[in-house]
Formats: C-alpha cells, structure tokens, sequence
C-alpha cells in the first residue's frame, strides 16, 4: 500500500469525533531538492568547462584571444534564444520529460566538444549547448512552486542555487588536475558523461508530489497548505464542486501582457544586475586576477576558489534570511525583496578592488561582492510567487531571458571597455553600477509580490 494512503489512517479521535492525524511528517520534498541540486551543479560545470580547457585548447586549435571570446558569448546568444520556447515545452511536457531532456542533451553536446577538431564543431555545440540547458531554470523554478510551500521556498531556490557555485569552487582543482594529466578533452567527455548518467537517475527517481512513494498525507497537506501547486488541489477543487483549474492557453500576445506588470519587468532587470555580475566572475575574473593584478597562475588557482565559496555561502544565507523573515511574519514584500536588494547594493562595492593595493584585500572585496550577488539570487523564488496560474514555465522564460542577457551583454561590454583603455578600472565600475540599478528596480519597480492575473 503507497505511503500516502497508510498514514492517512494514523491517527487519534479528537474531541469532535474526527480523526487528528499523529503521524510524523515525510521529507520527500528534500529528496528532490537533492536532485535539483546536483543538476545545477552540472548544469554549471558544463557551461564553464570551456573556461578552464582554453589554455591549451586555445593552442591546440589555433584559436586567438577574440575568437575564443566569441565561443564563450555563443552559448548565451542560444541560450536567450530558447528561453521562451523552453518555457512553453515545460508548461505542455511537464518538469520530468523537460529536465530529463535537458540534461541529457546538455551532456551530449558537452561531451561532443572534446571530440571537434576545429572552430565550427566548437560553435555548433556551444550553440547547442545553450538551447538545451534553457529549460533548466524555468524547471528548477516549477518544481520548488509544486514541491514545497511558500515559507519554504527561498530555501530550497537557495539550496539548488549553490550548486551553480559549489561545482565551480570545489571541482575546478580537480579538472585542471585531469586536464594536466589527460589533455583538454578529458574536461568535456567526463563532465558530459557525468550529466548523461544523471539524466538517468533523475528519470528513474523525481516524480511529482502526489505520485512520490516516499511522500505521505501529512507532507501533502503541508505543501498543500502552503501553497505547492500539487495534483490533490485540483481534485479538491474538483470534489468540492467546483471546477479545476484550467491549463492556461498560450499566445505570443500573453508575453506582453505579462510585461505590462511591474512585479515581473521589474524582478527582470533585477536579474539583469546581479547575472552581470556573476558572469563577470564566469568570464573575465581569471584575467582580471592575471593582467590587472598581475598574480601567477597558481596563486589564481588558489585566490579564484575564495569568491565563489563566499558566493555559495551568500546564496544559503539569502535564501534562510528570507524565509525566517516570512515565518516570523513579515510580509513577502519585505522577506523576499529585502535580501536581494541587501545584495544588490553590497555587490556594488566591487568598485573598491580599482582602489586597493594589496592582493589580500583585493580578493577579500570581490568575495564580499561575489557572497552579496548570492544573497540577491532569490530572484527565481518571485517568480514562483507572481507567476500566473498555468504559465510558470513562459514567465520562467521571460524572467531568464531577460537575465542571460547578462551572459551576451557583460563579456562583450567588459572586453570593448579592457580594449579601449587597457585596464579593469572601468569594467569594475560598469559591473558596480549595473547592480546598484538592479538594487533601484527593486526599490521602485517591482511593487508589491503577489500573483499575477491577466485579463482579456
């Protein structure tokens, strides 16, 4: 017998005759929280893998500086590109099929780019990379809004989060111990062949909440009571006489409906900022650390590891933050945008590193920085909360697309600025100014987080 249909039938008479449930409840939602994690852990090592294999795949291929620039952008051009589409196959196929696709296409087109002998196969997979991890988030983003309720939902967008920077910080040391050993292609075929078999197991082990064996009533009712977007509310609806909720129909015409409500351009441009300045660190941080402070590659071996584990500690601590403000009352206006805006505004401070000496303190103030657009990484939680029913997905893609613009927009502007004036200085300064507006639209756009209805 499943293990939601056990424990409904444990319990005690209460004092009106009805049956007061005394059983414990499950944790199958951090199971999948699990799951998320890891994904986006892999998720991220297959988009900066690239990184990491350029020295020497730079030299092997004959590539130069500008053309190596344009791989690292390409993977955002298509990645933007389908972040809409991605949405409207998540809202038709559900987060299962979605996730597992995604994964297992991303993976193949890593493991693909340690096989190309030239610029072409390079480009083509970069592309293909992008289209296939843009459903990744918008995933990520459904399966917190159907597994876990409200007052819970900062923390597990936090928790799945930290896996873009844990990959990053503690598995960099060893795929350039891999790639010294084996060569630049041994990065991309045991990256990929690590996300292929993960795309397995998420197959064979998510399921939604009302079909989970290990998820009984009482874990049901609590994810129900908070808000999660499960199965039995519609049936409730149903049996309660009322009819279910419909699946919402999409046309190109609902986008701009959707952009007319502050709460999401404004969460958007949020985004915007604190994505530019996380790219930065994708990109330019190693050269930034190489030319600008003129470090020796092993100390930046070694310095680079410290802002992305501050950057890790940030998003578990924006996440708890916001949640513990929810739970001790506090409206969702405060509790979900305080920490971002905190963030946003302490990321700012990147713009200090251009007036220090010391190396020590340099890389002290970029980890504040990095740890600061952490805590402003809530961003997907909102969505979850001012999505309109039925279109999570499209209003995941809008929101991402507008924030991987980040990915195509900060390279290019970062380098055209390096360029043209052979230092870091104004870089550090656009980055710093682009989260202090960020920080603004928080303040001034995005109003209150509720909801969104749209009417014909």
């Amino acid at each position: 017998m499943p293990q939601s249909i056990q424990s409904s039938s444990a319990g005690a008479p209460a004092q009106d005759g009805k049956t007061v449930s005394t059983a414990r409840r499950s944790k199958a939602r951090y199971k999948i929280l699990a799951l998320l994690a890891v994904g986006t852990m892999i998720n991220y090592l297959d988009r900066t893998v690239l990184g990491i294999a350029a020295p020497q795949l730079t030299r092997e291929l004959g590539i130069n500086a500008a053309l190596m620039g344009l791989l690292f952008s390409v993977f955002s051009w298509s990645y933007v590109a389908a972040q809409i589409p991605g949405g409207l196959f998540l809202d038709r196929f559900g987060s299962k099929l979605t996730y597992f696709l995604s994964m297992t296409f991303w993976s193949l087109c890593t493991l693909a780019q340690g096989l190309v002998h030239g610029v072409g196969g390079l480009f083509a997979f970069r592309l293909g990379l992008g289209v296939s991890e843009a459903p990744c988030f918008p995933t990520n983003s459904r399966v917190v809004a159907t597994w876990f309720p409200q007052s819970e939902r900062a923390m597990a967008t936090g928790t799945y989060t930290v896996g873009e920077y844990i990959g990053l910080a503690f598995f960099s040391p060893f795929l350039f111990m891999l790639m010294g050993a084996f060569g630049w292609r041994s990065l991309f075929l045991v990256v990929g062949g690590v996300g292929i078999v993960f795309g397995v197991i998420w197959w064979l082990l998510y399921r939604e909440p009302h079909d989970h064996p290990s998820a009984n009533q009482e874990e049901l009712d609590y994810i129900e009571a908070g808000g999660g977007l499960t199965q039995r509310n519609k049936d409730a609806a149903g049996a309660a006489g009322s009819a279910a909720p419909k699946k919402s129909g999409f046309e190109w015409r609902t986008i701009g409906k959707l952009l007319k409500h502050r709460q999401l351009t404004g969460i958007c441009l949020g985004q915007f900022a604190g994505n530019s300045t996380l790219v930065f660190f994708l990109t330019w941080f190693p050269t930034y650390l190489a030319t600008e402070r003129h470090m020796a590659w092993l100390k930046i071996g070694f310095f680079a590891i410290m802002p992305f584990i501050a950057a890790s500690v940030g998003v578990m601590f924006g996440g708890v933050f916001s949640d513990w403000l929810l739970r001790r009352g506090k409206s969702p206006n405060v509790a979900r945008k305080l920490p971002i805006i905190a963030g946003l505004l302490l990321a700012s401070t990147i713009i200090l590193a251009n007036y220090v000496e010391s190396n020590v303190v340099v890389i002290a103030i970029l980890s504040v920085a990095f740890f600061a657009q952490g805590m402003a990484a809530l961003g997907w939680t909102l969505v979850s909360d001012i999505a309109p029913e039925g279109l999570l997905g499209v209003t995941g893609g809008i929101f991402n697309f507008a924030a991987n613009l980040a990915g195509i927009i900060t390279p290019l502007v970062v380098g055209l600025i390096v360029a043209a004036t052979g230092s870091f200085v104004g870089a550090l300064v656009f980055i710093g100014v682009i989260a202090l507006i960020g920080a603004l639209s928080y303040i001034f756009v995005v109003g209150d987080i509720k909801r969104i209805v749209l009417v014909d």
